[in-house]
Protein backbone atom coordinates (compact mmCIF):
# COMPACT_ATOMS: atom_id res chain seq x y z
CA UNK A 1 0.00 0.00 0.00
CA UNK A 2 2.89 2.35 0.69
CA UNK A 3 4.07 2.17 -2.90
CA UNK A 4 0.55 3.01 -4.13
CA UNK A 5 0.45 6.21 -2.12
CA UNK A 6 4.00 7.09 -3.13
CA UNK A 7 2.96 6.61 -6.76
CA UNK A 8 0.00 8.96 -6.28
CA UNK A 9 2.33 11.48 -4.62
CA UNK A 10 4.81 11.23 -7.48
CA UNK A 11 2.04 11.73 -10.05
CA UNK A 12 0.75 14.91 -8.43
CA UNK A 13 4.05 16.46 -7.33
CA UNK A 14 6.20 15.70 -10.37
CA UNK A 15 3.65 15.64 -13.20
CA UNK A 16 0.38 17.44 -12.54
CA UNK A 17 1.70 20.35 -10.45
CA UNK A 18 4.89 20.88 -12.49
CA UNK A 19 3.40 23.80 -14.48
CA UNK A 20 2.42 25.52 -11.23
CA UNK A 21 5.97 25.15 -9.92
CA UNK A 22 7.24 26.84 -13.07
CA UNK A 23 4.86 29.77 -12.50
CA UNK A 24 5.93 30.12 -8.87
CA UNK A 25 9.44 31.27 -9.72
CA UNK A 26 8.56 33.89 -12.32
CA UNK A 27 9.23 37.54 -11.53
CA UNK A 28 5.92 38.72 -12.95
CA UNK A 29 3.03 39.02 -10.51
CA UNK A 30 0.49 38.84 -13.33
CA UNK A 31 1.94 35.68 -14.81
CA UNK A 32 2.13 34.04 -11.40
CA UNK A 33 -1.54 34.74 -10.67
CA UNK A 34 -3.06 34.14 -14.09
CA UNK A 35 -4.59 30.84 -12.94
CA UNK A 36 -6.26 32.56 -9.99
CA UNK A 37 -7.74 35.19 -12.28
CA UNK A 38 -9.09 32.50 -14.60
CA UNK A 39 -10.81 30.75 -11.68
CA UNK A 40 -12.23 34.07 -10.46
CA UNK A 41 -13.58 34.81 -13.93
CA UNK A 42 -15.23 31.38 -14.15
CA UNK A 43 -16.79 31.89 -10.71
CA UNK A 44 -18.07 35.36 -11.63
CA UNK A 45 -19.64 34.10 -14.86
CA UNK A 46 -21.30 31.22 -13.01
CA UNK A 47 -22.61 33.62 -10.34
CA UNK A 48 -24.11 35.97 -12.95
CA UNK A 49 -25.67 33.04 -14.80
CA UNK A 50 -27.19 31.67 -11.59
CA UNK A 51 -28.62 35.06 -10.60
CA UNK A 52 -30.17 35.52 -14.06
CA UNK A 53 -31.74 32.06 -13.86
CA UNK A 54 -33.16 32.84 -10.40
CA UNK A 55 -34.60 36.11 -11.71
CA UNK A 56 -36.17 34.30 -14.67
CA UNK A 57 -37.94 31.81 -12.39
CA UNK A 58 -38.94 34.56 -9.98
CA UNK A 59 -40.47 36.65 -12.79
CA UNK A 60 -42.44 33.64 -14.11
CA UNK A 61 -43.96 33.04 -10.68
CA UNK A 62 -43.09 29.35 -10.72
CA UNK A 63 -41.87 29.24 -7.14
CA UNK A 64 -44.34 28.43 -4.38
CA UNK A 65 -43.87 31.18 -1.80
CA UNK A 66 -46.73 30.31 0.53
CA UNK A 67 -46.00 29.78 4.19
CA UNK A 68 -47.34 26.22 4.07
CA UNK A 69 -45.25 25.21 1.08
CA UNK A 70 -43.03 23.07 3.33
CA UNK A 71 -44.26 20.86 6.11
CA UNK A 72 -41.51 21.92 8.51
CA UNK A 73 -42.64 25.56 8.33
Amino acid sequence: MKSLFEGIEDLFVNVLFAPLDALRFTESWTLSNVLNWIFMLIGFVAFVYWMLELKKYNDNGEEDKTITSHSYL
